[in-house]
């Protein structure tokens, strides 16, 4: 098999795997290989999977499927490694038989290894171990992005929600060293980042499953916000189950927490939320929201949001119908329900028939959009805080984001605001995105 020097790498799915995808970056970039953006010029094609939906997994099946067979023609190596990789493991070759490797969200740090025994051996290659890799090396990510950065506190689950995968396709919960994280926002900082997310399936379980280290994602939090240069630290996704005053009395007052939580409910009734094993009451939730708002009046919440489980009656859907609307969620991601293989859920029968199920979530949809609107009404004429993180190649205007996830954009010819924070005032908006002026600092107005 001849040498490798190019590499192709497709995401889907969530942050992690996008941060997965960073720290495979890397690992090549170190091998001495180029990493480029057209399958076509690629010895090396890995796709980076998903399976926390049915219909995005085929989708996904598909293009693999689509992209290897021309791909193998030319004597190219081809992977596939995230959830999708353990979920269906060794099936995946009877499925997709011109892929060489199945990689698992567990095995990063083995990604050259298994190139070697492909490139040796031509023979296909699985590595899908159970536990994870706790000495994986963070600081080899090759990132694209230079203003912001995902950064992984957390990985796995323990919760075990009745309809979903990630337990099963990422493992149990497994917290990564306080002073691993501290160190790896700091060299961010000095590298010139702005912004960290942290990441976790749940990021409030942060330090719970190792007591000794008496850090927990509060105390975390404290100690990145005293890194200099370290503008703003996002976090997601977080369980209401878990989420403690502690961090809400930090969100308020800790200068480079954003005040946004992406906080999901996913039902608006109590029985559904046990069906779901949510652990929580529609009533706890609420008064977990209250209790955040009262503390952090600014605060904007994010949301997912399923409809039509099995067994969801038309009263159960209206009391997540009311929940959507009296919280007033600004980011809301809302989904059908379809059941997933290997869920305790797939046990119950999918009795919601699907055109009630579309017409539900196009009820949802219609709310949220009415809400988003009303939202974006109440901001023209506010003045914001935006880190500014990009110019727009087809507008050609500079892009950021506000502490509470707003998009913004405005009209500005210097990239030197790339990376900087900027006062902007809004004016309109167009669709989800908040169109501005820049309230012009000394060092980018213009002469």
């Amino acid at each position: 098999m001849k040498d490798l020097k190019k590499f192709f790498v497709k995401t889907y799915g969530c942050q992690m795997n996008e941060l997965d995808t960073e720290l495979m970056v890397g690992q090549l970039v170190k091998r001495g290989l180029e990493r480029v953006y057209d399958e076509n010029a690629a010895d090396l094609l890995i796709f980076n999977t998903c399976s926390i939906r049915d219909l995005a997994e085929r989708k996904v099946m598909g293009k693999i499927g689509q992209l290897t067979r021309s791909s193998k023609k030319r004597n190219s190596i081809i992977g596939v490694t995230g959830c999708m990789a353990m979920a269906k493991k060794e099936s995946l070759f009877r499925k997709l038989p011109h892929i060489d490797f199945v990689l698992g969200t567990n095995n990063i740090t083995d990604l050259n290894s298994v190139l070697d025994e492909v490139m040796t051996t031509n023979k296909q290659t699985l590595r899908t171990d159970s536990q994870f890799e706790e000495n994986l090396d963070y600081l080899v990510a090759k990132r694209d992005d230079k203003v912001k950065a995902y950064v992984s506190i957390i990985r796995g689950c323990d919760k075990f929600c009745t309809y979903c995968v990630v337990p099963y396709t990422r493992g149990q919960e497994v917290s990564r060293p306080p002073e691993d994280i501290v160190n790896e926002c700091k060299k961010l900082a000095s590298e010139g980042y702005k912004e960290v997310t942290l990441l976790g399936q749940n990021v409030n379980s942060y330090g719970k499953d190792q007591k000794e280290w008496n850090c927990l994602f509060h105390d975390l939090l404290y100690r990145l916000d005293k890194i200099e240069g370290l503008e703003r630290v996002r976090f997601m996704t977080s369980h209401p189950i878990d989420i403690t005053r502690e961090l809400m009395e930090g969100i308020r007052d800790l200068d480079s927490l954003c005040e946004f939580v992406h906080f999901p409910i996913q039902a608006g009734s109590s029985r559904v939320l046990k069906k779901m094993h949510r652990i929580y009451t529609k009533e706890q939730y609420l008064e977990k929201v209250a209790m955040l708002k009262e503390i952090v009046p600014n605060v904007s919440l994010g949301t997912d949001i399923i409809v039509g489980f099995p067994t969801e009656t038309e009263e159960e859907f209206q009391e997540t119908y009311d929940a959507l609307k009296d919280i007033r969620y600004s980011v809301a991601f809302l989904f059908a329900y379809s059941a997933r293989k290997g869920t305790p859920a797939m046990r119950w029968k999918d009795d919601v028939p699907e055109e009630i199920k579309q017409e539900r979530l196009q009820r949802l949809m219609e709310l949220q959009d009415t809400i988003y609107a009303e939202q974006r009404q109440e901001l023209l004429g506010a003045e914001m805080e935006v880190l500014v993180d990009k110019r727009g190649s087809r507008d050609g205007k500079l892009k950021g984001r506000t502490r509470c996830w707003k998009n913004v954009v405005f009209e500005h010819p210097d990239d030197a605001a790339i990376g900087t924070l900027q006062t902007v005032k809004i004016h309109s908006y167009n669709h989800q995105t908040m169109v501005g002026e820049l309230i012009k600092s000394p060092e980018l107005a213009l002469i």
